[in-house]
């Protein structure tokens, strides 16, 4: 168990975590006066899923775990029920979860306690310092690349942690885990705290450990191999460890990323060790690989998977119950993506009964400023900004965040997304900043800030010119273009490449074969350049993002009070 020390009793989290275990003031829960909630009780309410702040006293929203994004027809469409009759917004996560927006004091307890009365949903620890939804493979057991089901040692892990009294809201911080026994994937699962990959260890397969990811970082390898009978016992010794040893003095800096880049792996490996006590073996190879899937996709027993695209994460009550009713009639199976679509497994024939949504399944979207008071945009409808059917056409990941927190995983997909606020552009005051350069299949890197604000209505021009310059290269995909083109350059010459394209309306082409220096002499002289030789690229992007876009007259930032947002 963990016990604060004495200095760390003043830290407003470890405070409450020292004065009662949030497992023990569950007790308390039917007793609270939801309208006038106090510190506390909302710190401690977090931890069974119930979130309020203070800045918008008068609503709630509940989070839902669905482990391994399995859930019932009849529980989805229970849930369709509940946000048609409480008139709610429901939208579906990108760790395979949903969350319930527009509760209000009357109702929130009593639809979290017919939640939580539905056979493998649950509401707890899905915020706060928690173990949080155990993620994989939408495809998991079904599909044709599938080595190892990892969704039986998913539902036992949600077992031991789910309501442990000493780990419900008393770790450092949140705790994210995902594994996939698939050998083809197209999803960021290194983005978690603790990743377990399909992996091989001499004939044996099982799964390789990668700990410290988070939406800004990429899990790396502990190289350490896991066999399919070890791997509960060693994911619950890391939460062990980390609860125990894991830094608490600055919250900005509790993750296990920052345990691991304090203490180093080799000593959080000695930590795990106390609470693991079995020998492991060093890291197998990697069986992972890269595949891009469709909306229709053959399973292994020769039955069929399609995909359903949702409104970027949103998705009405009326559509749930027509997708529960047809599920049910096949006798297929419904889960829940990390991408926040859906997935229905086990049709007959590659034909549904419903017209397909025109939005684009790669892109991965935060809930957006009205659903969260730390988003900027309004990130569900300026997601139609982007270019949706050259997206779709090339398979191209897209992290689309409202703030830097990054909850759209601006930095583990192949073009990166963050809303953000600029007076300077006169007819808009909101701007994007773009980031490039993740090679996620593999864990290598996440991306980073190339193009470092634009407005957003030209967001669908710069997107589409980096589509445009890929489809150039014919290479198989977005990431390997990240690879071998854009990765051998500076960012802030990759800023100025696609902002002079755009600027001057010339075709040049990125070629990784010649100098940078060669590639502007496309552009002839113009006014940037010379800034360029003698301040650097970026002070040229200045330039002619200033030309392009800068209004004389500037814009007063509207901020928009949270009671005046349109969706509640």
């Amino acid at each position: 168990m963990y016990l604060a020390p004495e200095h760390l009793v003043e830290k407003r989290y470890e405070k409450y975590k020292a004065a009662i275990r949030p497992y023990d003031f569950f007790a308390q829960i039917d007793e609270l006066d939801f309208d006038n909630l106090g510190v506390g009780d909302r710190i401690y309410l977090q931890d069974y899923g119930i979130f309020n702040s203070e800045i918008e006293e008068e609503t709630f929203m509940l989070r839902v775990r669905v482990p391994g994004g399995r859930i019932r027809a009849e529980h989805f469409r229970r849930i369709a029920e509940i946000v048609e009759n409480e008139d709610l917004a429901l939208i579906l996560t990108a760790r395979s979860g949903m969350q319930l927006h527009g509760l209000e004091s009357h109702n929130v307890l009593e639809v979290f306690k017919e939640v939580n009365a539905m056979e493998g949903l649950s509401t707890w620890q899905t915020f706060g310092d928690n173990v949080r939804n155990v993620v994989t493979d939408p495809f998991d057991g079904r599909g044709k690349s599938c080595e190892i089901e990892a969704f039986p040692f998913i539902d036992e892990l949600h077992k031991r942690f789910l309501k442990h009294p000493d780990l419900v809201g008393m770790l450092p911080r949140r705790i994210s885990i995902g594994m996939t026994g698939m050998r083809e994937n197209s999803w960021p699962l290194f983005s978690n705290d603790l990743f377990f990959g399909l992996a091989r260890k001499e004939t044996e397969k099982g799964f390789n450990v990668y700990m410290g990811g988070k939406n800004t970082e990429i899990s790396k390898s502990a190289d350490i191999f896991v066999g399919k009978e070890e791997v509960v016992d060693f994911a619950m010794a890391v939460i062990a460890a980390f609860n125990r040893y894991g830094l608490r003095e600055k919250r900005m800096k509790s993750r296990l990323f920052h345990m691991i880049e304090h203490y180093g792996m080799e000593q959080v490996k000695a930590f795990i060790a106390e609470f693991y006590q079995k020998p492991w073996r060093s890291a197998g190879e990697s069986l992972l690989k890269k595949r891009h899937f469709g909306d229709w996709e053959e399973l292994a027993d020769g039955s069929w998977g399609y995909r359903y695209h949702t409104d970027y994460g949103l998705i009405q009550s009326d559509e749930i119950v027509r997708i529960a009713d047809f599920v049910q009639k096949e006798g297929a199976e419904l889960r829940i993506g990390i991408d926040q679509q859906l997935y229905i497994l086990g049709i007959k024939e590659p034909a549904a009964p419903f017209p397909q949504r025109d939005t684009s399944p790669t892109v991965v979207a935060c809930a957006g400023s009205e659903y969260c008071p730390f988003s900027y945009w309004s990130i569900k409808e300026e997601a139609h900004y982007l270019p949706v059917e050259q997206l779709m056409a090339h398979d191209i990941k897209v992290g689309f965040s409202g703030c830097m927190k990054g909850c759209g995983r601006h930095k583990h997909a192949d073009i990166g997304i963050v809303g953000l606020r600029n007076s300077k552009f006169g007819r808009n005051d909101k701007s994007a900043r773009i980031f490039l350069g993740c090679e996620y299949t593999g864990g290598k890197r996440t991306a980073e800030v190339v193009f470092r604000t634009i407005p957003v209505d030209e967001m669908n021009r710069m997107v589409s010119l980096l589509v445009e310059e890929y489809a150039k290269s014919g290479l198989e995909d977005f990431e390997a273009f990240t690879i071998n083109v854009l990765n051998r350059f500076e960012e802030s010459f990759i800023e100025l490449f696609f902002l002079a394209k755009r600027e001057s309306g010339l075709d040049a082409d990125l070629d990784p074969s010649k100098s940078a220096e060669e590639i502007l002499e496309a552009f002839g002289q113009r006014p940037w350049m010379d800034v360029a030789r003698k301040e650097g690229y970026a002070k040229a992007s200045d330039a002619i993002v200033k030309k392009l876009w800068h209004a004389e007259e500037i814009a007063v930032v509207k901020h928009v009070h949270p009671s005046q947002r349109r969706s509640r």
